[in-house]
């Protein structure tokens, strides 16, 4: 159409239209415009949405429940046996019903407890976040992580047996990997299980895993406390300070190394006919108890160890680490590497630089996760 006829159409068309109408058709092509860039930006947005998704991390979730130990039942110094006990359960766990997983029991260290490494109590560590940074790698596969509330009435149960502790050992091996095998789904097998722990969680771990391979099948020892005896008799100031304490009340009140002490003789040398802290100390009167520091010594695992070899042997890994600066555990776990040498037991070792607690995060990140994502089987067909 030439552009003169074009303009006149135009005019023609524009002299028709009312005042109040122009008005509605501008409104009407502005709304056009931004409606179409809506559309376009909404498209964009959904788009990079879609795309990064899948790298966006994902979380798994905590269940923090109660379980009861038949075996913790009557202990002396009166602990519940209702135990807090916080499960971990992977990204995977709620979205698909027929997956069943792994476990790994993980044991916290002395004065620690489940809701300190799992939440909501705000810790060093967050055992959640650090799992999920791991699953969000290449190298470590879903599994459920369970963490029993170990923290006692001397604020530590050694996880060993004790008519003044409880069968803190035996409910760990037994009723607690029943309960979580009841009611979650879990891959029920030795093959499928796995042990852990820091400081004395790794006591823990080494103490119950050696002595029961039919139930674990790997264990991992993060900075293990308690390897060697405890030399009585070079501490015999703590030892003072320990026997001062006359009953529950003044425990709470005792410094650090008393009360582990006397933690550690209220899982080894249990005394039911001695209240009201039903233990006795390697230390009396001023007198070193040779027969008290003996018991203490039996349950060391570089002592028992030569007992259970061949539970060792049957592990289908082992391994334990320790920061250079933490002493003597470092040194105590080298000792630990020389006789499972002799043995010709399997196992992986490592001292690197660090101290008690400033690599636990990572080291079970890109070392403890990994090396349960390896070992354990993640097939029900592997009975």
């Amino acid at each position: 159409m030439p552009r003169p006829i074009r303009e006149y159409a135009w005019k023609n068309f524009c002299g028709r239209i009312r005042p109040f109408e122009l008005d509605l058709i501008a409104i009407l092509l502005l709304v056009g415009v931004f409606t179409v860039k809506s559309i376009f930006s909404g498209a964009v947005l959904a788009a990079l949405i879609f795309v990064s998704q899948p790298l966006m991390a994902q979380t798994g979730s905590v269940e923090h429940i109660k379980v009861h130990g038949k075996l913790l039942e009557g202990n002396l110094e009166g602990d519940s046996p209702d135990r807090d006990v916080s499960v971990y359960l992977p990204p995977g766990y709620k979205k698909n019903s027929k997956q069943r997983y792994p476990v790994v029991y993980f044991l916290h260290g002395y004065t620690d407890s489940d809701d300190k490494w799992m939440g909501p109590t705000k810790h060093w560590i967050n055992l959640p976040s650090v799992i999920d940074k791991a699953l969000a790698g290449k190298e470590s596969s879903e599994m459920i992580v369970v963490m029993p509330n170990g923290f006692t009435r001397y604020h530590g149960s050694m996880y060993s047996n004790s008519v003044t502790t409880g069968d803190w050992e035996d409910f760990v091996a037994q009723e607690l990997t029943a309960y979580v095998d009841s009611r979650y789904r879990t891959l029920a097998i030795a093959a499928s299980r796995g042990l852990a722990g820091h400081s004395m969680g790794g006591y823990g771990a080494m103490r119950i895993g050696m002595k029961h391979p039919e139930i674990f099948s790997a264990v991992y020892l993060l900075s293990p406390c308690c390897m060697t005896a405890p030399d009585a008799q070079h501490n015999s100031a703590f030892l003072e300070k320990a026997a001062a304490v006359k009953d529950l009340a003044d425990v709470e009140k005792a410094e650090f190394v008393p009360r582990i002490m006397l933690a550690s003789a209220a899982a080894w040398s249990p005394n039911a006919k001695n209240p009201p802290l039903y233990l006795d100390l390697p230390w009396k009167e001023g007198q070193f108890q040779a027969d008290i520091a003996q018991k203490w010594a039996a349950n060391a695992p570089l002592v028992m160890l030569d007992q259970y070899v061949t539970n060792l042997k049957r592990l289908k890994a082992l391994a334990f680490d320790a920061g250079d600066k933490d002493q003597p555990i470092a040194a105590n776990i080298a000792t630990l590497d020389g006789i499972l040498n002799a043995y010709s037991v399997s196992h992986s070792f490592e001292v690197y630089g660090g101290d008690h607690v400033n690599h636990i995060a990572e080291r079970i990140e890109t070392y403890v996760l990994p090396f349960f994502s390896k070992n354990l089987s993640f097939a029900a067909e592997h009975k």
